[in-house]
């Protein structure tokens, strides 16, 4: 393969990850009966906000990634970082899952407290090699905090879900 066609495949490989993340979460996300009758904050964003803020933090993390993977030290390193960014994913698609298909945002809640750990992860790993990849994925962080305080705010102002 040359030089150039390799140099591509990182790229290539994280446009599909985000993708497939994308299209997944997007699947899950029902904005129906059930969502719509849910009190929101009056600080809440407007939905269209939502698909805007995470294609912007997804192409964020495509370069972020294809960076971190491109200074890393060896396969190790890169398997490392495939690794971490493969479990933020898993854990974007489930909050997703828990907040809008098993209708429980206490779960969801609970599990953002993880996604947001391992966005920190990311950014400690990620900046050891590529400190443009920390820039790169604060908007991520900022996003999963803003989310995440959006969805204790809809837990409080909603009665308990069983």
């Amino acid at each position: 393969m040359s030089r150039s066609r390799s140099s591509l495949t990182p790229v290539i490989v994280g446009i599909g990850a985000a993708l497939g993340v994308a299209a997944i979460g997007s699947t899950m996300t029902d904005l129906g009966p059930w969502y719509r009758g849910l009190q929101q904050p009056t600080w809440a964003p407007p939905d269209w906000a939502f698909p805007v803020g995470w294609t912007t933090v997804y192409v964020f993390t495509v370069f972020a990634g294809v960076k971190a993977w491109r200074s890393a030290f060896g396969a190790r390193e890169r398997t490392r970082i495939i690794g971490l960014f493969a479990l933020n994913a898993f854990l974007n698609v489930l909050w997703s899952l828990l907040f809008f298909r098993l209708h429980r945002p206490d779960w969801a809640f609970v599990e953002v407290v993880f996604f947001w750990v391992s966005i920190i992860l990311l950014l400690v790993i990620a900046v050891q090699r590529s400190p443009l990849s920390r820039f790169l994925l604060l908007p991520y962080l900022g996003w999963v905090s803003f989310a995440s305080v959006l969805n204790l705010a809809v837990v409080r102002l909603n009665p308990p879900f069983v």
